[in-house]
């Protein structure tokens, strides 16, 4: 429901909403409401056609069916923290495999101010309904730029004045202790590997 809320809000091109006949509490009907405000089709269905429709297995009696998001640039990126006169602050993901990990660290980018989120076209999880729904509909809203050369992605955000910083179950450095002032990219390493080596080596 909130991945569907956050679309709607976030003014996303939505095709149709499949809703679940006769499934109508206070929270679905806010979201019809807006759905309807904003011309969308509404289509009351039963809830075998919504599981046949479901991506992730589950619905919460509500499918929207919208086009694939756009990915970002790293320009982009870069423009929106400079229009919110921000420095910038932006989350590399290493190979996240697992599409809900990807979806939380998009949620968890947003929530914490992040300007946008940077991620791999090879070994990664993209943009899929999974991510969208395990992001709480946060990657609505987040910009995520998909690259080819992630330790060139990084040389870019170098050379834009960004001080790059690992993760790594090893590091010395304390997360509560580290001081993450001024512009910035802070990289995720894979579930099982970390960070590679040649981001790693890319890393400040």
């Amino acid at each position: 429901r909130n991945a569907v809320a956050e679309a709607i809000r976030a003014g996303r091109t939505i095709d149709k909403i499949f809703v679940a006949r006769g499934d109508t509490d206070r929270t679905l009907a806010r979201i019809l409401v807006k759905a309807r405000e904003n011309g969308i089709v509404v289509t009351e269905c039963d809830r075998r056609k919504l599981d046949s429709l479901s991506a992730t297995g589950a619905h919460q009696g509500i499918i929207a069916q919208a086009a694939m998001r756009e990915y970002a640039s790293i320009e982009d990126i870069l423009e929106r923290a400079a229009e919110r006169g921000e420095d910038p602050f932006i989350v590399v993901c290493d190979e996240i495999a697992d599409p809900h990990n990807l979806g939380a660290i998009i949620r968890t980018a947003e929530c914490v101010g992040a300007h946008g989120v940077v991620i791999p076209k090879r070994r990664s999880a993209g943009l899929t309904a999974i991510v969208d729904k395990a992001s709480a509909g946060a990657a609505e809203h987040m910009l995520i730029a998909r690259v080819a050369n992630l330790p060139a992605a990084i040389k870019t955000l170098k050379d834009n004045g960004l001080w790059i910083y690992g993760t790594a179950a090893g590091g010395r450095n304390g997360l509560w202790t580290t001081d993450f002032t001024g512009a910035l990219a802070l990289v995720i390493g894979s579930e099982g590997d970390g960070m590679g080596r040649l981001v790693a080596e890319s890393c400040d």
